[in-house]
């Protein structure tokens, strides 16, 4: 993938304009009031952005106008749902999304055969599971998986993984006590620990506002990148309340940075 290239999808990228950030502050004001001229200006102003993540994909087949195209795609939606209130930079609100739509792109472009030894791998973890909620009336582990039909809890997983359809991070997994649980819930956050992504938004001082277990809660979600399903395990109490316990401790950082 050429992405050396000066020109891509017919802009010259060497002569991509360079917003500054009252020229930003000044635009989202208009673009909120409905004016396609500043929407286009802010869109043009943040190419860069898209140019710059799409370096991140040296290694991939496609070629580097469709990951431009796709990574456009993300910027817009980046620029129509961001909330400048929320006291972020836009920049670190749309590269994710950038990001998101270019591997939604490369995913459903990939397509991947899964192997028959793989699916007889989900499908018995499917039926252990399935048999072990109704002996024990409760959603078994993993390892309680593993131990069921013989089979290491690292081959079901990717077993499990490499049947499943793509579902969106805010699809409902399920409801305990009138709290719903999501998929991003039970995901670790992996990247996020690698990148020490958590450390640049200066949450120290959020962070003393919280009591003990809060603080706890948050250190092994965002700083050790443990699954909600782990935390819960570690501390001895339901998903569901350390969803519960989570959500009100960010809600009240964000209050405290918002101040």
């Amino acid at each position: 993938m050429a992405l050396y290239k000066v020109e891509i999808c017919g802009v010259n990228t060497s002569s991509l304009p360079l917003l500054k950030n009252e020229e930003k502050e000044a635009l989202f004001e208009k673009i909120k009031e409905g004016d396609p001229e500043a929407r286009e200006t802010y869109i043009k102003g943040n190419l860069r952005l898209v140019l710059s993540v799409i370096k991140r994909f040296p290694n991939s087949s496609e070629n580097a106008d469709d990951l431009f195209q796709i990574g456009c795609i993300g910027l817009i939606k980046a620029i129509d749902n961001f909330d400048a209130t929320m006291n972020v930079k836009f920049s670190t609100y749309a590269v994710p999304m950038i990001i998101g739509e270019i591997r939604r792109f490369l995913r459903d472009n990939n397509s991947i055969r899964v192997s028959r030894s793989l699916r007889d791998t989900a499908y018995k973890a499917i039926y252990a599971k399935e048999t072990l909620m109704k002996k024990n009336l409760k959603e078994p582990t993993v390892q309680e998986i593993s131990e069921e039909i013989g089979i290491s809890k690292e081959d079901i997983v990717f077993a499990l993984d490499a049947i499943q359809s793509p579902v969106s991070l805010y699809d409902p997994v399920y409801s305990e006590g009138g709290d719903t649980l999501y998929v991003m819930d039970q995901i670790s956050d992996k990247k996020n620990k690698e990148e020490n992504w958590v450390e640049h938004m200066s949450l120290s001082e959020a962070m003393k506002r919280l009591n003990d277990r809060e603080n706890y809660i948050i250190r092994l979600r965002f700083f050790e990148g443990k699954t909600q399903m782990e935390v819960a395990e570690e501390i001895g109490i339901s998903q569901a309340q350390v969803s519960r316990l989570e959500k009100g401790a960010l809600k009240a950082m964000k209050a405290y940075l918002s101040a």
